[in-house]
């Protein structure tokens, strides 16, 4: 995945590493130069009383020596101050070579973590993806399930209602009809209230009429019975006057 990435970071140590070489490599150059200069001057140096002599009494090629000393002199001084200079960009250039490196270690452990990070969270998604993938798989079932559950419930629903018409049509049938002998039942049962009504005048007069036939009947018992108790309460030979 990162494999472009390190290959870049190599290429940029194995870059840093030859400049760093060949900044080593400068200043040993500069290094024997001065060295080498300064074997020059000592050389110079031997004939002090040569160098004491007044110019003007100097030949062309004294003055040529002199001057190409000097010239040395100052090409020394100007080359070890580049080599002071070169030490201290060296020094940096090591700095920022040791941040660089440091920097990119880390930068390779973080790397490495979040790879790791990666790697958990594909396993993560494709653990996800079977359980979804599951989970569909199971709805598809059970969306087949209830499917013919509900063409099979729908069948019994409509059974069910023509069922209930057929229940409705009987009942209003049979409303219809109890609805007609409640209207018979009503009628003769008035017309049977009219006759009971009329029969209970006629028992009423009956009863009257019994009434007064007994109240008749026992007035006449009574009198009729009335004589025989006289003539039984006197005694024989006594006549009732």
């Amino acid at each position: 995945m990162f494999s472009p990435f390190l290959k870049k970071k190599n290429g940029a140590e194995q870059q840093s590493s030859r400049e760093e070489i060949g900044l080593r490599k400068d200043a040993q150059e500069t290094q024997a130069e001065g060295t080498a200069s300064a074997a020059g001057t000592e050389e110079s140096e031997v004939a002090p009383d040569a160098v004491l002599v007044p110019k003007s009494h100097m030949d062309k090629k004294s003055l040529d020596l002199i001057f190409a000393v000097e010239q040395m002199i100052k090409e020394k001084q100007h080359v070890e101050m580049s080599h002071r200079d070169l030490q201290d960009r060296l020094g940096h250039a090591n700095g920022q070579t040791d941040r660089l490196n440091r920097d990119l270690r880390n930068l390779g452990k973080v790397i490495e973590e979040r790879e790791k990070s990666i790697q958990e969270l594909e396993q993560r998604l494709v653990d996800k993806n079977l359980k979804v993938d599951q989970m569909m798989e199971d709805y598809r079932e059970l969306q087949a399930a209830l499917t013919g559950e509900i063409e099979e419930l729908k069948g019994m629903i409509e059974l069910e209602r023509q069922n209930y018409a057929g229940l409705l049509q009987k009942y209003n049938g049979t409303s219809a009809e109890k609805n007609k002998k409640i209207g018979e039942l009503e009628e003769k049962n008035e017309r049977l209230e009219s006759e009971l009504a009329q029969m209970k005048q006629k028992f009423d007069a009956l009863r009257q009429e019994k009434t007064h036939l007994l109240t008749i009947v026992n007035d006449f018992t009574s009198r009729l019975s009335s004589p025989f108790a006289s003539n039984a309460g006197q005694p024989d030979g006594v006549s009732a006057d």
